[in-house]
Order: C-alpha cells, then sequence, then structure tokens
C-alpha cells in the first residue's frame, strides 16, 4: 500500500507517527481489511504532542522530525511464532547484518516471545533482555496497545559501554527492527481489554537501516539526508561539517518535514498543526540566520527534495509550486519579526544591571510574539555576558500549555457514534443515485430517533432515515446535502432538511415527520428539491472553473484549503499570501465566464487514483480516496482540458447550464489563505438585478441617468465640501462680529480681557479656529467658547501668548469641564479642549473659568 497521508484520521494524534496509524480501525476490528497482510513505506512526522523529538533534532545521529517507516502488518493473520523468525531471517539472511552483533529485548511479561527467540531462533539466552516501559507499544492514551520484541544492533565499544541495550548507551546499541504485538485495546487510561483478532505491527526505520547499510553510525550521512546538508551548505557558502554542522542538519530534517506537511495540506499558522509546521520552519528558519544566510535560504532547497524523493512521492512533486512559495514567504515574514524581535530584545537589555539576567517573562514575549526560540536569546544575550532567567520563562511556557491543553479538543474527524457503526454493520452502505436521477423508490433499513434506533416514528417527530438507496447527496467535499420529501402509498410523508454522511459510507436522511407514520421496511418515493439541486450543481461546476482560473491568474502554488457550496452562493477559500487585486479578480471572473459561454461538455469518469492523478488531475492530498474514483473534466483551452478534478459532488451537464458567474467579494481568513465568495446561475442573475434596482433607485433620487451617476455623486460631494466650508466661516464670523454686527465686547477681570461666548450648533472641530479669531481680536486675554449640541458641550479655552506665563488654558479649560459633569482636557498653554455630557451647564462652565481666571489675576 502506499503511504498514507501525514494527517490521520485517528482524533487522538496530531501527525501520522508510526506506520500503524492509518490501520488502526483494522486493529480495531471497526473495518474489514481488504487482505489480512500489508506492507507499507510510511512518512512520519513526530514534533508535537507525545510523540515530540523536535528537540533532538540534528543533536544526535538518529533523531528525526520527518522519517520513513518500513512496516509489515498481520491483521489476525501470523503472530509471534511466525512473526519472530521471519524478523530475524530478514536482517540476518537478507541483509547479511552479523548475528554476533545483534541483541533482543522483550517485554518483562512476554515469556512467550522470550521463548520463541531462543529454542525456535536459537538466540542465546545472555543475548535476550527483558525491559518495562521500552518494550510496551501504545500509539496514544487510548487505542491498540501491546507487548514489543526488538533487534538492537551493536556498533562497537569505540562507542559507548557494553552490556547489551539494557545496560549499554544508546549511541552502541541502535534499535533497527521492532514487533509490536497487539494484543490489548485501550479503551480509557489504565484500561485494557484483549483484541478479538491479535495482530503485528513490524517496524523498521528506513534512515536507521539504510544508514547501517551504508556503513555509518550517522543517520544524516545517508545519501537521502548528506543531499540536502551539502545543498545547504552550497547555498549559504558555508562548511557542511564545520561549525554550523548541526544547523545543515536541522535544515535538511526540517525542509522535509515542512515540505510533506505542506504538500499534505498543512498551512503555518497559530493553532494545531499550522502552529507546529510553522515552529519547525523557523527552528530551520533560526539556523540559517545563526549561519549568517542573508537571503530566505530554505525555498532554494526544495528543488533537491522533489528530485530526491518526488519520484516515491508525487504528491510532494504537484505541490512543488506551494511548498516553494509558502517557505519563501514564512521566512521573508520571519526576518522582518526577527529584526522587530532584535530592537526589543536590545530595548530591554537596556534597562538591565551589567550581569543582570533577562527576565523569563521577557523571553516568553519573544518566543511566543516573535517566534525566538529560548536558544536563539540566549545566544544573543551570551555575547553581552548575560543569561535568561530560564526558570521564569519555563514557568510562562508551562502557562501556556495548559492554556493549549484546555482549548485542545483533538484534530481529524471526531469519532462516530456506536449506534450509526453497528446501523452500518446490519444494513451496509448507502447506494448513491443522484449522479443520474433525482427521484427513486428506496426501502428504509434503519431509523434513529431522539438518539435511538427505533422501529417506527409518528408523525411530529423527528427522525433519521437510513436506505438501501438514494438520489439524496450527502454533504461532502464542500457540497451541502440535499434535501426534499420522503412519501408513501399510505400518505406518509418527511420532510427532509439535510443528508449527511455517518459512519463512513452510511447516508443519512435528516428531517421530520409531516404526516402518517415511517416504519422499518417500507417503501418511499424519494424526491430532491430539483431547483435546490440545480443551484448546487451550478455552484459546484462553478468551483472547478473558478480553481483552474484562479491558478492560471496568480500561480501553481494557488492550492484549494476548503469550500462551501451552497444553492445560492459558493465560498471557495485558497492558498495565497497576499491580496487579490481588484484587477485581477476581474480577469479571474472573466476567464470563467468565458468558459461558461464555451457550453462545453462536462465529462466525468471512473478511474483507480492512480490513473486519474497520473492522467493530471487536481487532487487533495490527504483525502481519503477509495479503489475509484470520479474524475470531472469541464471547459477547453488550447484544446486541452480547462479543469480535471477529483471530485464526488453533482454538477452541469455543460458549462453552459452554468449561466453567469460572479465574484462578490475576496478576503483573508488565515495566514497564507483567502476567501473568493462568488454567485452563479439564478444566483447571479438575481445579484446582477439587485445591483441594477440599486443603481436605478440612486439615480431616481439624483435625478440623473445611471450612466451620470458617478459624475453626479462627486458633483454633490464637491458641493457639499464648499457648503461646509462657507457654513464654518460664517459661524467664525458670526462668533467673532466680523460678519458686520458688533461683537460682545470681552470683559475686564482685573486688567485682563476675557470674551467668553457659548455657539450653539457649532461643531466640536471648529472651536478652535473661531478661538484663535477671537483671541486675534481681543489682542491680549483669555477666551473662552462653549458649544452644544446633541445632548453634550463641548468647550475651548485659549490664552494669548503674552500671558501664557500667567495663565494655563489646560487649567481652565478644566475648571470648566468640571462644571458640564467632564473630565480632564488636554492641550497647550495657549489652547486646551474639553467637553461634558451636562449640555445645560454651558453658562456655569463660562463662569467656572471665570472665576479660576479672576482668582488667578488677583
Amino acid at each position: 500500500r502506499a503511504s498514507a497521508s501525514l494527517i490521520p484520521h485517528e482524533p487522538s494524534l496530531l501527525f501520522t507517527v508510526a506506520g500503524m496509524v492509518p490501520f488502526m480501525p483494522y486493529f480495531l476490528g471497526e473495518e474489514v481489511p481488504p487482505t489480512r497482510r500489508m506492507v507499507t513505506i510510511q512518512k512520519c512526522v513526530r514534533a508535537g504532542g507525545k510523540h515530540n523529538d523536535l528537540d533532538d533534532i540534528g543533536r544526535t545521529n538518529r533523531h528525526f522530525t520527518f522519517f520513513e517507516m518500513m512496516g509489515n502488518f498481520s491483521f489476525g493473520d501470523y503472530f509471534k511464532a511466525e512473526a519472530i523468525p521471519w524478523a530475524w531471517e530478514f536482517v540476518t539472511e537478507v541483509l547479511g547484518l552479523e548475528r554476533e552483533k545483534l541483541w533482543v529485548t522483550v517485554h518483562v511479561s512476554d515469556d512467550e516471545a522470550a521463548e520463541i527467540w531462543q529454542s525456535s531462533v536459537g538466540v542465546p539466552p545472555e543475548r535476550i533482555q527483558r525491559l518495562d516501559k521500552d518494550n510496551w507499544w501504545a500509539a496514544g492514551d487510548v487505542g491498540p496497545c501491546g507487548p514489543c520484541s526488538e533487534i538492537f544492533y551493536d556498533l562497537g565499544p569505540e562507542l559507548g559501554d557494553g552490556g547489551g541495550p539494557a545496560h549499554g548507551g544508546e549511541d552502541r546499541f541502535v534499535e533497527i527492527w521492532n514487533l509490536v504485538f497487539m494484543q490489548f485495546d485501550q479503551p480509557r487510561p489504565g484500561e485494557r481489554v484483549p483484541l478479538p483478532k491479535p495482530s503485528v505491527d513490524t517496524g523498521m526505520g528506513l534512515e536507521r537501516i539504510t544508514a547501517l547499510m551504508q556503513g555509518t553510525n550517522d543517520n544524516y550521512a545517508i545519501d537521502a539526508l548528506r543531499t540536502l546538508i551539502e545543498a545547504s551548505a552550497d547555498r549559504s557558502g558555508t562548511d557542511p561539517d564545520g561549525e554550523h554542522a548541526v544547523a545543515h542538519r536541522v535544515i535538511a530534517d526540517h525542509v522535509r518535514a515542512s515540505s510533506f506537511l505542506i504538500a499534505d495540506g498543512v498551512l503555518p499558522s497559530n493553532e494545531g498543526r499550522g502552529y507546529v509546521l510553522r515552529r519547525i520552519m523557523r527552528r530551520a528558519m533560526r539556523h540559517a540566520h545563526i549561519m549568517g544566510a542573508e537571503d530566505p535560504l530554505l525555498w532554494k532547497l526544495v528543488a533537491t527534495l522533489v528530485a530526491g524523493m518526488g519520484a516515491a512521492f508525487p504528491e510532494l512533486a504537484r505541490a512543488e509550486a506551494l511548498i516553494t512559495e509558502t517557505l519563501r514567504h514564512e521566512e521573508a515574514r520571519f526576518k522582518e519579526m526577527l529584526e522587530r524581535g532584535l530592537r526589543l530584545l536590545a530595548d530591554e537589555t537596556a534597562r538591565l544591571g551589567a550581569g543582570e539576567k533577562l527576565p523569563g517573562e521577557v523571553a516568553f514575549r519573544l518566543y511566543d510574539t516573535y517566534g525566538f526560540p529560548l536558544d536563539l536569546t540566549e545566544d544573543v544575550l551570551r555575547g553581552e555576558g548575560r543569561g535568561v532567567d530560564s526558570a521564569g520563562f519555563e514557568a510562562a511556557m508551562e502557562r501556556q500549555r495548559a492554556e493549549a491543553r484546555k482549548s485542545w479538543a483533538g484534530s481529524g474527524q471526531t469519532a462516530e457514534d456506536e449506534l450509526w457503526f453497528d446501523l452500518r454493520e446490519r444494513v451496509g452502505a448507502t447506494e448513491f443515485l443522484g449522479y443520474t436521477t433525482l427521484a427513486a423508490d428506496a426501502v428504509v433499513a434503519g431509523l434513529v430517533s431522539g438518539g435511538k434506533s427505533v422501529d417506527r416514528v409518528e408523525a411530529g417527530n423527528e427522525v433519521s432515515i437510513v436506505v438501501n438507496q438514494t438520489p439524496f447527496y450527502a454533504e461532502a467535499g464542500g457540497q451541502t446535502g440535499d434535501r426534499g420529501t420522503l412519501e408513501g402509498e399510505d400518505g406518509t410523508a418527511v420532510e427532509i432538511a439535510d443528508t449527511r454522511y455517518c459512519a463512513d459510507d452510511l447516508i443519512v436522511h435528516v428531517g421530520t415527520v409531516k404526516s402518517g407514520a415511517v416504519a422499518l421496511d417500507d417503501v418511499l418515493e424519494m424526491r430532491v428539491d430539483a431547483a435546490r439541486r440545480s443551484g448546487l450543481r451550478a455552484h459546484h461546476s462553478a468551483t472547478h472553473l473558478l480553481h483552474s482560473a484562479l491558478r492560471r491568474q496568480l500561480g501553481a502554488h494557488v492550492t484549494q484549503k476548503g469550500s462551501l457550496v451552497a444553492p445560492d452562493r459558493l465560498r471557495f477559500d485558497i492558498s495565497h499570501h497576499a491580496l487579490i487585486e481588484r484587477d485581477a479578480l476581474a480577469g479571474i471572473e472573466r476567464a470563467v465566464n468565458r468558459q461558461i459561454r464555451a457550453n462545453t461538455e462536462v465529462a466525468t469518469r471512473l478511474m483507480t487514483p492512480d490513473e486519474a492523478i497520473g492522467s493530471g488531475a487536481m487532487a487533495l492530498f490527504g483525502e481519503k480516496y477509495g479503489d475509484e474514483v470520479r474524475v470531472v473534466t469541464m471547459g477547453e483551452d488550447a484544446g486541452e482540458p480547462w479543469s480535471v478534478e477529483l471530485c464526488g459532488g453533482t454538477h452541469v451537464a455543460r458549462t453552459g447550464d452554468i449561466g453567469a458567474f460572479k465574484i462578490v467579494a475576496e478576503s483573508a481568513v488565515a495566514a497564507g489563505v483567502r476567501r473568493i465568495e462568488a454567485v452563479a446561475g439564478d444566483a447571479a442573475i438575481a445579484h446582477f438585478t439587485g445591483q441594477e434596482d440599486l443603481l436605478m433607485r440612486a439615480a431616481t433620487a439624483l435625478k440623473t441617468s445611471p450612466a451620470q451617476l458617478p459624475e453626479r455623486i462627486e458633483a454633490l460631494i464637491e458641493e457639499r465640501r464648499r457648503l461646509e466650508r462657507e457654513l464654518s466661516e460664517t459661524r467664525r464670523k458670526l462668533a467673532t462680529g466680523a460678519q458686520g454686527s458688533e461683537p460682545e465686547p470681552a470683559k475686564k477681570i482685573d486688567g485682563i480681557a476675557f470674551a467668553g461666548r457659548r455657539v450653539d450648533g457649532v461643531p466640536a472641530k471648529e472651536l478652535r479656529g473661531m478661538a484663535d479669531d477671537l483671541k486675534k481680536q481681543i489682542g491680549s486675554g483669555v477666551v473662552a467658547l462653549v458649544a452644544v449640541g446633541g445632548g453634550k458641550a463641548s468647550l475651548v479655552v485659549g490664552v494669548t501668548d503674552d500671558l501664557t506665563d500667567r495663565f494655563d488654558a489646560v487649567a481652565l479649560v478644566r475648571e470648566g469641564a468640571a462644571a458640564l459633569g467632564g473630565k480632564g482636557g488636554g492641550g497647550r498653554p495657549d489652547m486646551a479642549q474639553a467637553g461634558g455630557p451636562d449640555a445645560g451647564a454651558a453658562e456655569k462652565a463660562l463662569e467656572s473659568i471665570e472665576q479660576a481666571l479672576s482668582a488667578g489675576a488677583g
């Protein structure tokens, strides 16, 4: 079997961490395996959660973030008596490893395995060692588990103490083979029950055995890694084995892990898998920075990786453009963050005394906000002769972990209710007829109501119905589930509000019994809402044309990251790191509509996944495809198909059936992910009609034609601005008497001129200009203006320059603000502004300022 995705269907795991993970349903007896024996070379990532080797990468010869696990699997077929001799035969006779350098370990409780190794294989008892925790395997806190039996190779005394793997050093005794005997299921921590069919998971790390066969004790010296290390050294202009040797090893491993994760649909983000990916990428980028790489480095290594591994993993080659673009964008972004972080670090250390440690909270903020790992901060500070409060850093980190544990709700698919699995076992999969018909007769095979499996449901009750065959499409691939009706000859009627999948391939119709009663074995006529399905078909086909247009316009890095296909709209998320400009959107829209007008046939073919991908079909790697897939082809460009995709959805017969297409919005939904919202078919026509109606209403209101509407609006805006300027000028003249009327004379308070005015209806923003005019008019003195509007009051106080050494406008305005029920106020000694909610106290505010002025003058 080909390697499964790095994104597991097992909900308790972030990533596929071992070769057996894709086969958990077989080990648990939830699904029947297609064959009782399988062989895979499974790509794995261990970089988060329980299985986390991240901090050891590059510092040891054997740890990787990404690695390949060769595995043989027995699903209730052979067991210990066969697996143990076969393992010995393979490593000694096929690989030719020396028997005298091999050691064996078994679990302390596994007498059976120990006996087979000694009696059937002939391993001396002194070379069989019993271990406890190291020889018990479990995929997680729950799931299959059992004892292990491992084979170790002795690399020689120069690498450590003897005594076998139980006593010697890990560098000397290297585990090369692991036999996991799946004997138990752990439904919850601390509880184990025997599996109905004991099975075997055999694992051999490809990198480890390759190193052994290539005559090295360093896994990073094997061809696959050495090629990347030398490419890193060449691109950075450094020695691959010099002072930056660890950095090159980290970069080589992390480029592999990052590239494979991106190929399987993970993009860098601030949570979940995307957070782990970003952390892996930034560790590599940090090492590139330490080496002195001025320009982004990681993306330049993708071509080397694809050349070496693309043939074995075609998804890597298909995603090369996306991987390259993502790495280049993230590294450029990281360099910017690095510069900001270094400035912050410099600011913080400037406040510290000589030799004083950097507070742990600051170090954590650098890590959490700017992506600085603790060791990068320590590297920077080491040159200044100071360290970091690592205990404070760990305390802050633990607080974050605690919060993350609270919010983490698992990953992947949620476990299906046992009820649906039981029903699936009893009635089998539902046959879907909806590609060719919207109506069919079907037999009721299962009923669920009130959370229970029942035989009959009366009118007025909600019900979930399973039938032997259905024209109703269940929600999948972004397309929402069908709605419609089920009717029986006796007057029974069920209104279906949704259709969804349960227990993998069981189609469940969710609705309400409107009349009569529905019972097991009833024959019902099923009718899909034809108008709604028509809208779904148009929008789903439009997403295919849109996807192709986006890739052609923006680049091959664009891939689908999510979609919604509804009867009245579509939503399409893509991998892209920048705003899609208006001109580009217009070009994309034109390209889609050209394909619609061409009215070419939409063809569907059934193929194997390999045949489909080989023919150029776009696939979402990580999706669970069966032995047979539907390939949908539509459109044409220079004699070649415009769009070829793997898709199980429903589509139009010809592109012209879509009718029309219109993009209505473009936005960002996450880092590196953009969202297109659009309408097609009748929904597009409704959108055009609605926009035209708005246009006509606006033109009618402004007594012009739609064609002249922009010029009319611009003229009105300019006219309004002119009138506002004139009104503002008139208010100022009225307030100061410059309009020809005599202004109210200024009072004299102990020889100081004071001009206090109430100017209702004047916007607060105009008060300062009026105050300046009044100051010029009185020559020397203090002015105060209060304006009332909207139930509130605004206040400005101005002091001429010759008096600012005696009177402070800020202090005076605060006196007035207090009378208005406000607090504070601010400005300069010569001009200050404030306000308050008590509009009725305008005169009182002026009096308060006058009194403060009098007290200050006295």
